[in-house]
């Protein structure tokens, strides 16, 4: 019997007590060793050779991860690991730490109910370190700590005990003062404590770590470690304290199994009704009860096709079951269950409530479906933290390709929620939307590459937003037929709400009165929130209007001219976001044939755009957080390359050997930067850069940009002349 079915086996036997599982995710930001550390726990579970562990990067499995040495998808892998005489299930996600990737991030955490952060010991908590903390804490999922590249301390930077535990000391404040932050129950202490077990120390690439728990049972102390790495014996280091002991052993311990996790969890993902069978079923982690399945992940395989991966909540998983899809009619029918091994997936005949499976047959589903065997509320929309900020126009260069091209686009669609694709079929170019130049570059390889298909792409495009930046006055929009009048003032949202809407905090999909307690906890008037009619992105329409007749039948129509309105500004037909829109009064005709879409939709459009230019709408551009190490020489060329991006550096810090700079820039600017910081500081300098949102770009470069943007998307390059205050 071969070492991965004996697993397997293992696996299965566990798979039925809840209380020995535990779901989790590696995560941290790029090149902190997340990959390197997974490799040991596989090695550590016997699923890898212990020789090329760290080498091997196992949940690499796509070719390109190979060549570009990091993880740009999440991959899962179940394993067994005994602690204390007790054999647990150990289902572990390894998340992709490049910004660019960050949605497999946020998607891994939903299914997972621990998540394993990882630090370099060197680098400290980083950018990227604060968002997946962010979107774990966000998810309701317990964070514990692993300092890893420990060695470095001790043979790159000659670090004494003293200092070491000082650095490693400062880092642990660092991760407590994120998760203190980001905790929303305030009544939950998930900081990490060395004292308690829930940090661990080590080397992911020497496959030695250590805990306090470990160095109390092994005797081993900082001293040892520094005298064994110091005279290079590695080896009897990992011997003496392997990692992925350390690590399993703080996973079993610390982190909480589905049975304690699943009753907390529910309530923050799921708005269904709390006193309801399939709440007290998911709550319970109820084998016997209704199958729930929240689809995580979709991926494809050339043999099986489209795999589904996801946490089943619920009820057990068979071959055969005809399950619904949230937000499609009909039913799909499961082709086969399995447990995912890193890249290979093992067929097995059930999978329980509290495990994380991988289904083939659902053909309907999405990354971020409901999966059941009865019609119920669906989980949450999972909130992806940042939005596409470039696009890229893909066209295949032989028209035989064409179906093919779209066939595989709405596939990426469909497998990565974080990409946008517009398809026009009668020019043949379609536009992809992403994170970042990375995202566009990984999406168009892997279509030449996994499909065969040759295609040309453009330029990357910036994608800009429009926001008003102060109120207008009352404005009128007239239907065709001159019967129909709106009246409309549209005002900035602050900061503050618009934050709450782009992270899901309120939405349409909530009970009234739970939108209208966040829309007021996130600063809104109790007046206002109570007439909210409608909230479309990060825009909210309030109906102030008082018995208005044949509004209430024409108010469907309202908001489709709304939308149209909000999807294309006024100033470059890009999107409109962060605006208040109040409807206060409407003359409409009292025959329905001479209030239809023709006439309304076109009324409520004019209204909304006059209102938008009233408010002094602007472009907003998107903007990154830009971080470089570099060695100090070059600090100059380094702040330089910012400074020339329209870009301003806001500290300069020195860590270790080396100069940090922080600073903004947008990202329009950046495109091309890895070329020119690589030459400005002869290749030394390390950098990364994080979505920072949007901000208005500088006055004198709007009608620059905006004739730029309107001309090629074949507008008329003369704007209103009500635009006249660039």
């Amino acid at each position: 019997m071969g070492r991965r079915k004996k697993i397997v086996e293992q696996c299965e036997r566990l798979m039925d007590n809840p209380q020995q599982i535990r779901n989790i995710a590696i995560a941290a930001h790029v090149d902190h060793g997340k990959t390197t550390l997974t490799d040991n726990l596989l090695a550590g579970a016997g699923m890898i050779s212990e020789d090329t562990a760290g080498e091997q990067l196992a949940m690499d499995t796509e070719e390109d991860e190979q060549e570009r040495g990091i993880t740009i998808d999440a991959a899962n892998v179940s394993m067994t690991h005994e602690y204390e005489g007790e054999a647990s299930l150990i289902n572990l996600i390894d998340t992709p730490g490049h910004v660019d990737f960050g949605g497999d991030v946020t998607r891994a955490m939903r299914a997972v109910d621990g998540a394993l952060v990882v630090v370099d010991a060197v680098e400290g908590a980083m950018p990227q370190t604060e968002t997946v903390v962010r979107q774990a804490l966000r998810e309701g999922v317990k964070p514990a700590l692993f300092i890893n590249k420990v060695d470095r301390l001790i043979s790159e930077l000659q670090e004494g005990p003293e200092e070491m535990q000082q650095r490693l000391l400062s880092v642990i404040q660092d991760v407590n003062e994120l998760i203190r932050g980001m905790t929303k129950d305030k009544d939950l202490d998930w900081t990490v404590s060395v004292e308690e077990g829930t940090v661990a120390f080590g080397s992911a690439l020497y496959k030695w770590g250590v805990s306090m728990p470990s160095m109390q049972e092994t005797g081993m102390d900082f001293g040892d470690i520094i005298d064994l790495e110091q005279a290079g014996k590695r080896e009897e280091l990992h011997e003496r304290t392997p990692l992925s002991d350390v690590v399993l052993d703080m996973v079993v311990e610390h982190f909480p199994n589905p049975v304690d996790a699943q009753p907390r969890r529910i309530p923050s993902v799921w708005r269904g009704d709390p006193e309801s069978d399939i709440a007290q079923e998911m709550a319970a982690v109820d084998p016997e009860g209704e199958v729930v399945l929240m689809v995580t992940d979709i991926s494809m395989d050339p043999h099986a096709g489209e795999i589904a991966t996801g946490r089943v909540f619920s009820g057990t998983l068979e071959k055969g079951q005809e399950l619904y899809v949230s937000g499609t009619a009909g039913r799909n029918r499961l082709q086969s269950v399995g447990l995912f091994m890193g890249g290979e997936r093992e067929e097995v005949d059930r999978v329980p409530a509290g495990n994380i499976a991988a289904v083939t047959g659902l053909r309907d589903a999405i990354a971020g479906s409901t999966v059941s065997s009865v019609e119920m509320t669906p989980f949450e929309s999972i909130e992806h933290i940042s939005e596409p900020v470039i696009t890229k126009s893909i066209e295949a260069q032989h028209m035989d390709d064409l179906p093919n091209l779209i066939k595989t686009l709405q596939q990426v669609a469909k497998e990565d929620p974080t990409i946008q694709i517009e398809i026009n079929e009668d020019t043949g170019e379609h536009l992809v939307s992403g994170q970042g130049e990375l995202h566009l570059e990984v999406i168009t390889q892997r279509i030449e590459r996994n499909q065969g298909i040759p295609v040309r792409t453009g330029e990357p495009i910036v994608v800009y937003r429009e926001m008003p930046t102060q109120a207008s006055d009352e404005v009128e929009g007239i239907s065709p037929n001159r019967h129909n009048r709106f009246y409309v003032t549209v005002e900035p949202l602050s900061d503050d709400l618009t934050a709450a809407l782009k992270l899901g905090e309120a939405s349409m999909d909530m009970p009234e009165q739970e939108r209208r307690e966040s829309l007021q906890e996130a600063g809104m008037d109790k007046d206002t929130s109570q007439n909210v009619e409608d909230i479309i992105g990060t825009n909210i329409f309030v109906d102030d209007t008082k018995g208005i007749q044949h509004l209430n039948e024409t108010m469907e129509l309202v908001i489709e001219g709304l939308e149209e309105a909000l999807e294309d500004g006024p100033l470059a037909a890009e999107p409109v976001q962060g605006s208040l829109i109040r409807l206060h009064d409407a003359r409409l005709h009292e025959d329905a044939i001479h209030r239809g879409p023709a006439q309304v939709i076109p009324a409520v459009r004019e209204a909304i755009h006059r209102g938008l230019i009233d408010a002094g709408i602007r472009l907003l551009e998107p903007i990154q957080d830009v971080r470089i190490d570099v060695p100090s020489e070059h600090m100059g060329a380094a702040s330089g390359e910012i400074q020339g991006r329209r870009g301003r550096v806001d500290d300069m810090y020195q860590e270790g050997d080396l100069m940090v700079v922080e600073g903004i820039a947008p990202v329009e600017e950046m495109i091309g930067f890895s070329s020119d910081i690589r030459s400005a500081t002869e290749g030394r300098a390390s950098w990364n850069t994080e979505n920072a949102g949007f901000r208005v770009l500088a006055d004198n470069l709007q009608p620059e940009k905006i004739t730029e943007i309107r001309e090629r998307k074949g507008m008329k390059t003369e704007l209103p002349a009500s635009i006249n205050y660039f």
